[in-house]
């Protein structure tokens, strides 16, 4: 006995099929790494088109759950207090301390031809990064990155788009977040010799 399909079913299995088969596979191999400076443990630090202008010092931050703006983009936007909306909840710095937000507010984030729409919390707080680009954004266009191969990739009609880090760029941050640390009491080994 031979079960009989309807048409409908054939469309909808076919298009689930095409759409798994025009998915490209996002991944990295050690071509990636061509033009890179090995072994380095850099930041991805990243270009962005934001609010329709080209920010550097962006940091990609896969364990951060919210966007965040520093003082020098927020400026750097000509933004004011009246374009923020409130945001109540409590951020913490790098340095571990509470910083309290300005607000935030729903700039669009253009890679290629995707602009995504995303919330930043404005911060009054220092980092060498201009803001911080987290999970919201990275999940909304489908982004795998790797600090290894300092680069990112996403799906876009059908291929893999890419946009490549800027070592020198996460250098020089990492030297200017180190610059600016409180120096600290030497440690009881350091004192005694050890």
């Amino acid at each position: 006995m031979s079960v009989a399909r309807l048409p409908t079913e054939i469309n909808d299995w076919e298009s689930k099929k095409a759409k798994r088969m025009a998915s490209p596979m996002l991944g990295f191999s050690d071509e990636d790494k061509v033009g890179t400076l090995q072994p380095h443990d850099d930041a991805l630090v990243i270009t962005l088109r934001i609010g329709g202008y080209d920010v550097k010092r962006v940091l990609v931050d896969q364990d951060s759950a919210v966007e965040v703006m520093f003082p020098d983009l927020y400026k750097g936007l000509n933004l004011k207090p009246e374009d923020l909306t409130t945001y109540d909840f409590p951020l913490v710095s790098f340095e571990g301390k509470t910083v309290t937000p300005r607000g935030q507010i729903r700039l669009p984030i253009q890679t290629g031809s995707d602009i995504v729409e995303v919330d930043f919390i404005v911060v009054d707080a220092y980092s060498p990064y201009t803001d911080i680009v987290a999970r919201p954004w990275l999940h909304a266009l489908g982004v795998v990155s790797s600090t290894l191969h300092q680069k990112l990739k996403y799906p876009l009609e059908g291929r893999v788009k890419e946009v490549i880090g800027d070592q020198a760029m996460a250098r020089q941050c990492m030297v200017s977040a180190i610059s600016r640390r409180p120096s600290a009491e030497p440690s009881t080994s350091t004192k005694n010799g050890l």
